[in-house]
């Protein structure tokens, strides 16, 4: 048995002076600060480790993309104790009890935090729903446009109705990229002629109407199916008014956004900046309030990274054509710290930062009661945060396969001061003990 404490410890009921007791890697305890403790980290402040339901490990197939050594490492440095791996760019993807055995295979041995995974929905893999489910999967993503891989295919209703009525009876959720081909292929012709360095160009490529326009779909499917339905990577404020009346219904539909959404604008991306491109794309300034405002209303439920990195000729950086380049951005290790700086900017507390990256997403993976809050009984998975300090991102600390990041440069607020995984010191605040990990 041993103990920590802090003058700010972040537990379900706020942020105060407590002590941690953990005994067998798990909570045992959360006491007043004036019990004593083996460790005192003073006004450091003690949260739950992060959960992220939403980063590509691309293990196996595309390890030269990134893989589970080096993405848990950097998840470790940077405050993240359990990751959830997307189905896609791994080769086989994630649509098969074979592939998820191999997925599972690859990670075994490599992990410094704990992993778990999604499978995916695709054309004509329904028959194999169940027994992924039964074989450990947390639930299901879709697209119902072009993946950007081949492996990985599409959906319309025709496909997602069976789907979901299938993922209803077996309580696991569907992950949906909401966006649909019909506002994307009618902006097309618009783009003959423009010059695809630019960032606008791009923009102009994926409208909001392509968000709008599935959300709509996955709600009405949601409604007629009872499936819980969640909505990740959420960029177009426009929709967000169908997203508050799905709510205030009742339909079991959550929502996600990530990082870049709420610290980047489209007005202030670089010509040729194509470490900026991801899909659904970031929009203008007006628009990234909007999401902070729907994440402090409680309509956007939680925040993850949606890491999603390449090799780095696959980004197109000399030619800097947004249109051609790999969509995806990395920031895994970086999450805490750009959420933190842009919340604390808007006023938020570290409450609000734990209720979005911690217990939203255990809730989503069905962790909760084991990740994501500091209680009785979880797992003693720790993020000892200097919510204070500033740090400037240099490519020589970014612990990812590649260091290609919109980040490189950025001065945040918020420094990880070390990771805990089951009571076990994985991140000192230089080195990472990166075996500790288990598959969850």
């Amino acid at each position: 048995m041993r103990s920590i404490r802090s003058r700010r410890v972040v537990t379900p009921h706020g942020t105060g002076p407590a002590t941690i007791v953990i005994e067998g890697g798990r909570i045992a305890h959360v006491g007043a600060w004036a019990d004593g403790a083996d460790e005192d980290v003073g006004e450091l402040v003690i949260m739950p480790g992060i959960v992220d339901t939403h980063v590509h490990l691309n293990e196996p197939g595309r390890t030269e993309w990134e893989g589970f050594a080096t993405a848990t490492r950097a998840a470790a440095a940077g405050g993240t104790t359990t990751l959830v791996d997307m189905p896609l760019n791994s080769i086989p993807a994630t649509t098969t009890r074979e592939a998820l055995a191999a997925k599972r295979a690859a990670a075994t041995g490599q992990c410094a935090v704990d992993v778990g995974f999604w499978g995916g929905v695709v054309p004509g893999n329904a028959g194999e729903l169940a027994g992924m489910v039964a074989d450990g999967v947390r639930g299901f993503k879709c697209f119902l446009v072009e993946s950007g891989v081949d492996e990985f295919g599409w959906v319309g209703e025709r496909e997602l109705t069976p789907a979901m009525q299938i993922l209803a009876g077996l309580a696991v959720p569907l992950l949906v990229h909401a966006e649909v081909a019909g506002p994307i292929d009618r902006a097309a012709p618009e783009l003959v002629g423009l010059d695809p360095r630019l960032y606008s160009t791009y923009l102009a490529s994926r409208p909001p109407a392509a968000e709008e326009e599935a959300i709509a779909l996955v709600t009405r499917l949601c409604r007629a199916t009872g499936a819980r339905t969640h909505i990740v990577h959420h960029s177009a404020a426009s929709a967000l008014d169908q997203l508050r009346r799905a709510r205030a219904e009742g339909l079991p539909l959550t929502v996600e956004t990530c990082p870049h959404y709420l610290r980047f604008a489209a007005e202030t991306i670089p010509d040729g900046a194509t470490a900026w491109k991801c899909a659904p794309p970031i929009r203008d300034r007006a628009n990234r309030e909007a999401l902070w405002a729907a994440l402090a209303e409680g309509v956007i439920d939680l925040v993850a990274s949606d890491h999603s990195p390449c090799s780095p000729a696959l980004k197109q950086p000399e030619a800097g054509d947004f249109l051609a380049a790999w969509g995806g951005i990395a920031g895994l290790q970086l999450a805490l710290s750009v959420v933190w700086t842009e919340a604390h900017r808007r006023g938020h507390s570290l409450d609000d930062l734990v209720r979005w990256m911690c217990a939203g997403p255990a809730r989503l993976a069905g962790l909760t009661g084991d990740k994501g809050a500091l209680v009785a009984g979880a797992s003693a998975d720790l993020c000892i945060f200097d919510d204070r300090a500033e740090q400037v991102i240099g490519p020589a600390m970014i612990r990812h396969r590649h260091s290609i990041t919109p980040y490189a440069g950025a001065r945040l607020r918020g420094r990880v001061h070390a990771t805990y995984l089951r009571g076990r010191r994985i991140f000192d605040g230089t080195d990472v003990d990166d075996r500790a990990g288990q598959l969850v």
